[in-house]
């Protein structure tokens, strides 16, 4: 079982997502040193989904959030990797019982019982990324100490639907989830869209696979962990004629990238900057689809360490920086310039609200 309660811990694959963050403490001047002493009987926990917290997605990133904290705070923190759904019910009760003063749940799966735990300990704040609890008249349902960290990534997908669509040399691009819920599929709308403009604005008739954004239907490999399917169901995708492949699958999503890279053809990773998080596939990835849960994470954990937190929801967007799409990379020099200038007119258009993505 890797399940284990952590005090202040660093994994390796976090340390890699800091590194492109900035100078670790021992590096920084006297001055900001001082600074990382704000908060010392303030602790911070988290609990990551089964994906865990090396997953090269969202619960790392998320959990950079938690390492920045401390290190710019001085606060105390804890962590529970989950390895099953079933396990979040007891993980945020071992954190509730190991004093912690707030708790960031990372993904769409917790958010039952984030909701039980929040109402059972209403001094306790919490937050929950990739979920609110927004009920259908669009009323904010959740409790006073329940903040929802929420991001509208097909923004980011949009630009990188035409990306993909203006490098393919098929005419067919592909996208796959891990499970059909709205924070995987909202990717894979994007994207779609994307896809579709690239089609309009060039007169050309580039195909999606694996995702029907009509019917809300297509490829998915039923889990966040196992590379094996990720793995399988790209290579279904590249037999099919994609030679652009954006797994929306968390771990599972790695396999995808190994289909990628084997076959030679180019990928587009998500929430993190793949060629920082999963470096080794860096030379087949055209860009990433980039969620900043760490600034997310790490401001929802300062605003409860400051007593100034509220259950209004974060929403991040291409305008705040909340989602955006990764350098190019290994491929800038192969990408043309009036693509890179049409997908920054498109950025802004999103961002003025001329043009319409959600």
């Amino acid at each position: 079982m890797k399940k284990t309660l952590r005090i202040a811990a660093v994994t390796s694959a976090v340390v890699l997502t800091l590194a492109s963050c900035g100078s670790r403490p021992s590096d920084k001047a006297d001055d900001e040193v001082e600074k990382g002493t704000q908060y010392p009987d303030f602790k911070a926990c988290m609990v990551s989904d089964s994906g865990g917290f090396d997953d090269k997605s969202f619960n790392q990133t998320s959990y950079a959030g938690l390492v920045n904290a401390k290190e710019k705070h001085g606060l105390k923190t804890a962590e529970v990797e989950s390895n099953s759904d079933a396990e979040y019910d007891g993980n945020l009760k071992e954190l509730v019982n190991a004093d912690c003063n707030q708790i960031t749940t990372v993904g769409f799966k917790l958010a039952a019982a984030t909701l039980k735990s929040a109402k059972a300990n209403p001094d306790v704040d919490y937050a929950i990324v990739d979920s609110t609890y927004i009920d259908e008249s669009g009323k904010n349902t959740a409790p006073a100490n329940v903040k929802g960290l929420s991001f509208k990534t097909d923004e980011a997908a949009f630009l990188a639907g035409y990306l993909g669509a203006s490098q393919s040399k098929t005419g067919k691009v592909g996208t796959f989830g891990g499970m059909n819920i709205p924070t995987v599929t909202i990717f894979m709308n994007g994207f779609a869209k994307g896809v579709a403009k690239y089609n309009e604005d060039n007169d050309a008739n580039v195909q999606v696979i694996g995702w029907d954004e009509a019917k809300q239907k297509g490829s998915f490999t039923n889990d966040f962990e196992t590379q094996s399917k990720g793995q399988s169901v790209a290579k279904t995708l590249i037999r099919q004629g994609a030679d652009v492949v954006m797994p929306v699958a968390g771990p599972a999503g790695l396999g995808g990238l190994k289909a990628v890279k084997d076959a030679g053809v180019m990928g587009i990773w998500v929430d993190t900057d793949g060629c920082v998080s999963a470096a080794e596939y860096c030379d087949v990835l055209l860009s990433s689809v980039v969620k900043a849960m760490d600034v997310a994470v790490q401001q929802a954990i300062t605003d409860s360490a400051e007593d100034k937190f509220t259950n209004e929801v974060y929403e991040g967007t291409l305008a705040n920086e909340g989602v955006s799409l990764a350098p190019f990379h290994e491929f800038d020099s192969k990408i043309d310039q009036k693509v890179k200038d049409e997908l920054k007119a498109l950025q802004e258009q999103i961002i003025s609200g001329d043009l319409k993505v959600n």
